[in-house]
């Protein structure tokens, strides 16, 4: 299906495994110009940089720290030079880890910074190279609406990034940026690749639709969010959870 976002530019950060990595090659096939931006050099960040080479639209990779203010201007004056705008802006990047709630001040910093913090330098940043009608779409989770042992510090950044989209709306609003967010359910990526079988099942029951999620199934919602089949839509969260 083509959703008319041929010759648009994005930035998506979190890019090179999972969720955003699908994001990244779903709007390189769109037709999108894409900055995939990561934080490490991997085998998956050379594997996706290799296949956004064979779809042939000028889509690059691109490293940086989304926690750290120096980087992210870097990141973005590089952006603005190879771009020159960024039409649409999915903050995708995050951590997460098991923690109780004795967990060290520095294992909460961490995951603030990435996951809350970082989304606001990106964003902060962006924005002025963004032309109006633009489309940011913020990746937050499930976990955020429910709560989860051992997940404080990221289920608190990730509640905040509910909070920071509702209110980016109505700043963005008189320009016509549409700010909104995703929030996934359980989803086959890295992060759940140690599930015992009997942890599969168990997660697959809880969904309606009986099934983990995949990337594809985010990544897909995120095309509708940054096309134009979404122009009225601003200020929400979907469920991406198969019915939790």
């Amino acid at each position: 299906m083509d959703l008319e976002l041929s010759g648009k530019h994005a930035l998506v950060t979190g890019g090179s495994r999972g969720i955003g990595r699908a994001i990244v090659l779903g709007l390189a096939r769109q037709g999108v110009r894409v900055a995939g931006c990561y934080h490490t050099d991997s085998d998956a960040v050379q594997g996706l940089r290799a296949e956004l080479d064979e779809i042939g639209n000028g889509s690059f990779m691109i490293q940086a720290d989304v926690a750290n203010e120096t980087s992210v201007k870097a990141l973005l004056d590089e952006v603005r030079a190879r771009l020159r705008r960024v039409d649409i802006l999915v903050n995708n990047a995050g951590v997460v880890s098991h923690a109780m709630l004795d967990m060290e001040l520095e294992e909460w910093q961490r995951v603030l910074d990435t996951n809350l913090t970082g989304m606001f330098l990106i964003t902060r940043a962006a924005v002025p190279h963004m032309p109006d009608g633009g489309s940011i779409i913020n990746i937050t989770s499930a976990a955020a609406m429910v709560g989860m042992v051992a997940r404080t510090h990221y289920t608190a950044s990730k509640a905040g990034v509910m909070g920071f989209t509702r209110s980016l709306c109505k700043e963005l609003g008189p320009r016509q940026i549409r700010a909104n967010a995703i929030a996934p359910g359980i989803i086959e990526t890295d992060q759940v690749s140690g599930l015992s079988d009997e942890q599969h099942k168990r997660y697959e029951g809880l969904a309606a639709l009986g099934r983990l999620g995949d990337a594809v199934d985010v990544a897909d919602v995120a095309l509708f969010l940054a096309s134009d089949l979404s122009r009225f839509v601003s200020g929400v969260v979907l469920n991406v959870d198969g019915g939790i």
